[in-house]
């Protein structure tokens, strides 16, 4: 037997989701999952494919542009349907009615990709580059700078585990509790950017610009070499939708939301685009091309005994990044649990701490899977160039609500051309890995959802319910101390 907890319609009281995120916190969310260790470690394709230092810079504004114009899209959509999960959510909206196993369906593969396989991967991949950068200041003074490859790999291994149960515990503990911690990294992370932009300043300033001297020359002009630029910058920038994962929990979403999109991707933006400048006053072209992590070359070679700041930048940068990402996949998990298409008990909330409990277990136990199976990057790669075909579909709802739903108020609405130019975007990044490298890869993703449609056909579609999983329903709330909370919307 369960009990039903109300939960009041501003998102706060009883067992539900409460607003307490303003708008700083829903910049931060923004920055947590942009900045993870890439700036840091390895922006170079985007320069491998442009060919200059001109373009590449071009190829980082316009990539920031485009990625701004996606966010505004869903910037829309979140005032017209205020629900956390995103994609999820917009989907399932726009489509549930139009066939009663069809319109479901493509909000189920959403859930079934990013909750099962693709963000938990990726949460295990950056926890462990955590790891790896966490202990990298420390090798000499903890005496491991000689230790054999196999006990270092054990020792990130381990470290990483730690990371993986510190982000759960956050997450399980309180939404005031992961905003402070947060706020903190974010903070922390805009810090170690600006020491890189202001290092590449002060290179500037003493004269050295011989490397920036060539501009737009050996810019490829092939249309391939071009697309492939856009494509490694455009992946460069994901994670704008995540504060539209987390909706139910920001005060006055609807001014919130299109206000934190505004700040927060332009300020990346310039970020990305200075500490690229940054890097190329000191590093040449080919050093970038070739450099496994370039914020370190560069701290190295500008920064001096400050240059410590790098790697500590890359382990703030992964962890709050991580546990932004968890947070905002286990809100996907809570939406999609109310609407049927998941284990009822991921829905329910812990009824004084107001989290997700179930779902955010759940996650930290896929993730620690993930981690202790290994060879991560493989499974990813053949399931992240379905995150811009998510994109796309979302926009694809976004035109449809537009038709179904036009008295809805809209507080905030993108002009027409936009999605437009989103969709396009989201077609040629769903389109341009499978062209480039056609691989078995994308045959396992394929085969990856055709095994969410076997699962969904019984059990989400004919409502197929097995007998043990009322116990399991109780044994959940006993042991995590959960009630389900009425939010669904109609």
């Amino acid at each position: 037997m369960t009990v039903v907890v109300e939960r009041k319609a501003d998102g706060g009281g009883g067992g539900g989701l409460k607003r307490e995120m303003g708008l700083m916190s829903a910049i931060n969310v923004i920055i947590s999952v942009m900045i993870g260790s890439g700036i840091f470690v390895s922006p170079t394709a985007a320069l491998k494919y442009s060919g200059s230092v001109g373009f590449c810079l071009v190829v980082w504004t316009i990539c920031g542009g485009i990625s701004l114009l996606g966010a505004l899209c869903f910037a829309e959509l979140g005032t017209v349907v205020p629900r956390s999960g995103a994609e999820y959510a917009y989907l399932i909206e726009a489509f549930k009615k139009s066939h009663s196993f069809w319109g479901p369906l493509p909000s189920f593969i959403c859930a079934w990709v990013y909750v099962m396989i693709l963000r938990p991967a990726e949460i295990a991949v950056i926890i462990l580059t955590f790891a790896e950068y966490s202990i990298l200041p420390m090798r000499q003074l903890l005496g491991i700078e000689n230790l054999p490859a196999e006990d270092l790999h054990l020792l990130v291994k381990l470290i990483g585990i730690l990371g993986l149960g510190i982000i759960t515990y956050i997450n399980l503990s309180s939404v005031k509790l992961y905003v402070t911690i947060n706020n903190v990294f974010g903070f922390c992370k805009v810090f170690a950017c600006l020491v890189v932009i202001f290092g590449g300043i002060y290179q500037l300033a003493i004269g050295n610009t011989e490397n920036l001297a060539g501009g737009f020359e050996g810019t490829h002009t092939s249309p391939g070499y071009i697309a492939l630029a856009f494509y490694n910058g455009l992946w460069a920038y994901d994670g704008w939708s995540s504060v539209t994962t987390i909706t139910e929990e920001i005060k006055k979403p609807e001014v919130n939301i299109p206000r934190s999109i505004i700040i927060a991707v332009p300020v990346i933006t310039g970020l990305y685009v200075f500490m690229n400048l940054a890097y190329m006053t000191v590093l040449p072209i080919d050093d970038m091309i070739n450099s496994e992590a370039v914020g370190i070359d560069f701290g190295e070679r500008a920064l001096g005994w400050f240059s410590f700041i790098i790697p500590v930048g890359v382990a703030l940068a992964t962890f709050g990044c991580a546990l932004s990402i968890q947070f905002g996949v286990t809100r996907l998990c809570y939406v999609a649990s109310q609407e049927g298409q998941m284990l009822e008990p991921l829905s329910y909330i812990h009824v004084r701490r107001s989290t997700p409990a179930p779902a955010v277990a759940m996650q930290g136990v896929l993730a620690l899977a993930f981690i202790l199976v290994g060879n991560i990057e493989t499974l990813i790669e053949f399931a992240s160039f379905l995150i811009w075909f998510f994109y796309g579909s979302a926009v694809v709802a976004l035109l449809a609500l537009r038709r179904t739903q036009p008295t809805v108020h809209r507080p905030y609405k993108v002009p027409l051309i936009v999605p437009f130019i989103t969709l396009a975007v989201s077609v040629f990044l769903s389109v341009v890995p499978v062209v480039t490298d056609p691989s078995p890869k994308y045959l396992f993703a394929l085969g990856f959802i055709l095994s969410g449609v076997l699962v969904y056909t019984p059990f989400v579609y004919y409502k197929i319910r097995p007998k043990w999983i009322n116990k399991l329903t109780y044994v959940i709330q006993v042991l995590f101390e959960v009630a389900p909370a009425s939010s669904k919307l109609d």
